[in-house]
């Protein structure tokens, strides 16, 4: 059952972004999330700075295809394994990538903790 959570959480982000859809993308994250959008930085500080990051993705990416797979996860944390290709619109850049999420989900469903770590190889 606990993966399945996962699972559910993960196919439903992952489509919404495949779909550019990224108002419902940050329906799978909860209000407080504790969102890293690269390991290195701090997190975001509010709802707001994890919104502007998503509503760009619409106007900058199209032609997404992913696929993932649940490598770990306990009552606290789930690692996935994640590919994804790509074009960036403006540059028509494909791209591959290959990330991992580390991502807590609260009993509602909701993503409460997300840090991410990705590989983009680029091509014209």
């Amino acid at each position: 059952m606990l993966k399945e959570k996962y699972e559910k959480w993960t196919k439903e982000f992952m489509e919404s972004w495949k779909e550019l859809d990224w108002k419902r993308t940050l329906e799978t994250l909860d209000k407080n999330v504790e969102y890293y959008e690269n390991p290195i930085d701090k997190p975001c500080q509010n709802f707001e700075e994890v919104t502007n990051l998503w509503n760009i993705v619409a106007d900058n990416q199209k032609d997404i295809s992913y696929e993932f797979e649940i490598i770990s996860y306990n009552e606290n944390a789930c690692i996935v394994n994640w590919q994804m290709t790509r074009t960036m619109t403006k540059s028509e850049t494909k791209q591959e990538i290959d990330g991992i999420f580390q991502v807590s989900i609260n009993d509602e469903g909701k993503c409460t903790y997300f840090k991410q770590w990705r590989f983009t190889r680029e091509s014209k």
